[in-house]
């Protein structure tokens, strides 16, 4: 189980890492950015997108916000939920604030519920603790920033120091 200090700390470790990997990817050329570098979300630009759109799920789910477009199946699509990247990074932006906001306003007690919802495509209802989605939730952004850095680093971008524990709250 976690709490709510978990989740506030989280929140502001993905803020402090997007700010990270968008500030590297900012060197870059919007053609670096979304060239298709073989990753499963095709590019740079095409993996933060993935990334975003997946937060706006998650987020839907645990809290009354919007949720994002629906997804094609074709992984390269996700580009083109938000082609511009001055959007990107303003969208990104203001949806970190409000995971920390979230994250500051959450009842401990909400953790411990379940939480039933349908998969994005309607294929699927599923039922899992609040607790165990909300740490996918983090883990999911772990997972594809270390996506990003890794192709970031193959064009030549240099994202910063990525270690948690170094994290100054």
């Amino acid at each position: 189980m976690i709490d709510t200090a978990y989740v506030q700390r989280m929140a502001r470790y993905n803020r402090w890492q997007n700010e990270n990997l968008y500030g590297a990817a900012a060197t870059l050329s919007d053609g670096q950015r979304k060239l298709d570098a073989g990753a499963f979300f095709r590019s740079i630009h095409g993996t933060l997108a993935h990334l975003m759109w997946g937060d706006m799920t998650w987020m839907h789910r645990f809290h009354p916000t919007s949720p994002p477009a629906p997804a094609r199946p074709d992984n390269a699509s996700f580009v083109s939920l938000c082609p511009d990247w001055a959007e990107l990074v303003r969208s990104r932006s203001a949806f970190d604030a409000s995971i920390i906001a979230w994250a500051d306003a959450l009842d401990p007690a909400w953790l411990d519920g379940d939480l039933t919802w349908t998969s994005s495509d309607g294929s699927r209802t599923t039922t899992l603790a609040k607790w165990v989605l909300v740490t996918h939730f983090f883990n999911h952004q772990t997972h594809h920033r270390g996506q990003v850095h890794c192709l970031l680093t193959a064009a030549g971008a240099k994202p910063g120091d990525t270690d948690l524990m170094i994290l100054k709250v």
